[in-house]
């Protein structure tokens, strides 16, 4: 998430609920939050595109709830006494869906492509002297200076995902989707049966081997399937998306509108889970180079009218605190680098008298636009240039 000059964020909303319909069937009907748009996962920020990625591709490393990095791909690495190279190993028994195996030297070609486009892995990349595979199953970074935390760039669960493809594949410009998508993970990508805008489809793939050990959470663990077949049906309106949930034609609604919470809330057969405690971020930020919020005193005085728990029981509709989080600060609540400190202008009732008075002190004027410019919607004509009409126009 991306703060600059100012933070008046309307709080942390917490991933609206997943719902999920009790089944026992060789195939997952999954109802995600949008369309499916941007297949390739490193040439895009989406969400959507990244969940769809961990289907179709495995990455070196998982992320657990913790927020550490656990070997996926790789059996483990072993770091030199100066902490400028690091030699990860693969593990036996990788192969792509074309059958291929997987090679240390498609690793590297995949790490390279990615890092052009993620600013963790430019960092990364920004500290390598060289990445090479020295053999078949050994990616070697030497490093010009120590880089600690290179397990966690490459398997943090942030988008873009550090996806491991064939080199042919790798060698795309990173700015282009791949022609194929041809990964290692645990399902199989299905173009022939994609529906833009309304369907994709994957198939289980029989060669995957999952890890034996690590913790199953998030990306960490076993990845083993259960399924032989996942359906991603798209249905953009709210309403009816839960109304094929309880029908039983969908399986799994990935977010779970607030409107409908309490109506999918009272069927026996339907669980309303948060999956992803870290949620989504809502914020507002003005514009500090344009007036008022020029004049760094007005900013100051807008902490104090801002009311974060009425802007998420506004966003959510109800005042059930398990929905939403508030105070926010800079970073994700929970996470490791999260602080709630400075956040004092933003705990307490809201004194809106003496905002008015700190915005009088900082020498704000409060102006009404013109008829016209009101009519019109522009911005205040005040400040020029004047239409005829306009009753601020000088003499």
């Amino acid at each position: 998430m991306k703060r600059r000059s100012f933070l008046a964020g309307a709080g942390a909303l917490l991933a609206a609920p997943a719902v999920v319909r009790a089944a026992e069937a060789t195939t997952l009907r999954f109802t995600p939050q949008q369309d499916l748009v941007t297949l390739d996962p490193v040439t895009t920020f989406a969400y959507i595109t990244r969940n769809h990625g961990y289907m179709v591709f495995d990455t070196l490393y998982g992320m657990d709830a913790a927020y550490q990095a656990t070997p996926q791909m790789v059996d483990g690495h072993v770091v030199s006494d100066d902490g400028k190279q690091w030699d990860l190993t693969l593990r036996d028994g990788l192969v792509f869906h074309d059958g291929e195996r997987v090679l240390a030297r498609d690793c590297v070609a995949s790490l390279k492509r990615w890092a052009k486009r993620d600013p963790f892995g430019q960092s990364l990349m920004a500290a390598t002297d060289e990445l090479s595979a020295p053999d078949d199953r050994t990616i070697r970074f030497r490093l010009s200076r120590p880089f600690p935390l290179l397990p966690i760039a490459l398997g943090k669960a942030s988008v873009p995902v550090c996806a491991m493809m064939p080199e042919r594949l790798a060698a795309t410009d990173p700015f282009k989707q791949v022609t194929e998508l041809i990964g290692s993970g645990p399902f199989r990508y299905k173009a022939d049966e994609r529906m833009p805008g309304e369907r994709v489809v994957y198939e289980k793939f029989d060669r995957y081997v999952p890890r034996k050990d690590g913790p199953l959470t998030w990306t960490s663990g076993p990845k083993i399937v259960h399924f032989d077949r996942v359906e991603w049906k798209t249905i953009p309106d709210a309403a009816t998306a839960t109304a094929a949930l309880i029908a039983g034609e969908q399986d799994w609604q990935e977010y779970a509108y607030h409107d409908e919470l309490e109506l999918l809330r009272r069927d026996r057969n339907v669980s309303v889970r948060v999956l992803d405690p870290t949620g989504f971020v809502a914020m507002i930020r003005v514009n500090h180079t344009q007036p008022p919020f020029n004049n760094p005193a007005i900013r100051r005085a807008l902490w104090g009218a801002v009311d974060q728990t009425a802007f998420m029981q506004s966003l959510v509709g109800t005042d059930d605190p398990s929905l939403y989080h508030v105070p926010l600060g800079f970073f994700c609540p929970n996470t490791p680098m999260a602080s709630e400190a400075g956040l004092d202008p933003l705990r307490g009732p809201r004194n809106l008298p003496v905002v008015r008075q700190a915005l009088k002190d900082a020498g704000y004027q409060a102006r009404r636009c013109c008829s016209w410019c009101r009519r019109t919607r522009r911005p205040c004509c005040r400040s020029g240039p004047w239409p005829p009409t306009c009753s601020s126009r000088p003499a």
